[in-house]
């Protein structure tokens, strides 16, 4: 399914503590495409605040129609089928917040977001937090704010840490730019595979020479 949504911007709240600290990593007046944009939150935020302009891609009607509403132009489109659509370096930046862990085909739509945007920016929760690895070693799966579902009926396809997707990056010949944790809208750059909720990443299509 692939339908396409405009709608003009509206006065909004401002979005979360931790998407205002991924918000400053887009350059002002960037061409964004958020993949697996939920409710347009930061899309609009990025249009509204920063002059930017592009697309969201989301699946869901409901998430849809709230994008629309927002005032954010947004694709209906499975990302699991790949971004055939989008040629090489269509967008200055692409950006992938809390959608790496839904995706079956994870590694190849991190290759097609460096092909398509001249920087990719990913953010996803930390399994490695330390109260994740309090709960695993008293044998219990973490249930967090950050991580909310119970084991049995989470959305989520996967878990993953800041070292996993640092060996992911080289294995993909990815060049990280930048890398930090979050907690709660505080970047966190000391120990943060330890220390943060979320997991964040810069990077670009290929290793420099």
């Amino acid at each position: 399914m692939n339908s396409q949504f405009e709608a003009t911007p509206l006065p909004l709240p401002l979005p979360s503590a931790d998407l205002l600290s991924i918000a400053r990593l887009v350059p002002q007046g960037s061409r964004v495409l958020d993949l697996g944009c939920g409710t347009g939150e930061l899309l609009a935020y990025l249009i509204n605040q920063r002059g930017c302009s592009g697309y969201g891609v989301e699946i869901s009607d409901a998430n849809v129609q709230a994008c629309v509403a927002r005032g954010v132009n947004v694709m209906q489109l499975n990302l699991d089928e790949g971004l055939a659509l989008f040629a090489d370096n269509s967008f200055d930046v692409v950006l992938q917040i809390d959608t790496l862990q839904h995706l079956r085909n994870a590694e190849i739509m991190l290759r097609e977001t460096a092909r398509v945007g001249r920087m990719g920016i990913v953010a996803f929760p930390n399994f490695a937090h330390w109260p994740n690895r309090l709960a695993v070693l008293r044998g219990r799966m973490p249930v967090t704010k950050i991580l909310p579902y119970q084991w049995y009926d989470t959305p989520n396809i996967r878990v993953g840490t800041l070292r996993d997707f640092e060996a992911l990056a080289l294995q993909n010949q990815l060049h990280i730019l930048d890398s930090f944790g979050l907690q709660d809208g505080r970047e966190v750059r000391f120990w943060p595979n330890l220390r943060a909720t979320r997991a964040v990443f810069k990077f670009q299509g290929q290793l420099p020479l």
